[in-house]
């Protein structure tokens, strides 16, 4: 994990279309963009962050997202979501992210991942449906 250091950075960008609304997602009226999306935007805009750094065997899961909607978009605007590694405390990874629609910040949130064992992480999800199945 010697190449996940504080400072990394990544950005994503979205234009805002209907599917992305919050009344596509049961919200009657609210023709805006969507918590749900804007929080998905966030995260992937952690991920490009540490795109390409981590061992092999390995990758990262979201644990938390505590995230501040501050403002509306509606569509046909871009969401840019700019995030920044701030702290890497064993496989423990803190970014700080916020994004913008070109006319304000519409959001700014603290997004906590973990670095896994890829292979033992999806034993345990097949452990996880064998149980299901077992039911």
């Amino acid at each position: 994990m010697s190449q996940l250091t504080p400072g990394l950075s990544g950005q994503t960008n979205k234009l805002v279309e209907t599917a992305d609304l919050a009344s596509a997602f049961g919200n009657p009226g609210a023709d805006v963009l969507s918590s749900m999306t804007l929080m998905t935007l966030l995260e992937q805009s952690c991920l490009m962050a540490i795109e390409g750094r981590l061992q092999d065997g390995q990758l990262t899961v979201g644990a938390r997202m505590e995230m501040d909607h501050m403002a509306p978009t509606p569509p046909g605007f871009t969401v840019t979501a700019v995030a920044e590694l701030s702290e890497v405390k064993g496989a423990k990874l803190v970014f700080q992210v916020s994004a913008n629609d070109g006319v304000e910040q519409v959001a700014k949130a603290v997004h906590v991942r973990y670095v896994v064992d890829k292979e033992r992480f999806f034993k345990g999800v097949e452990q996880k449906s064998a149980k299901r199945s077992q039911s």
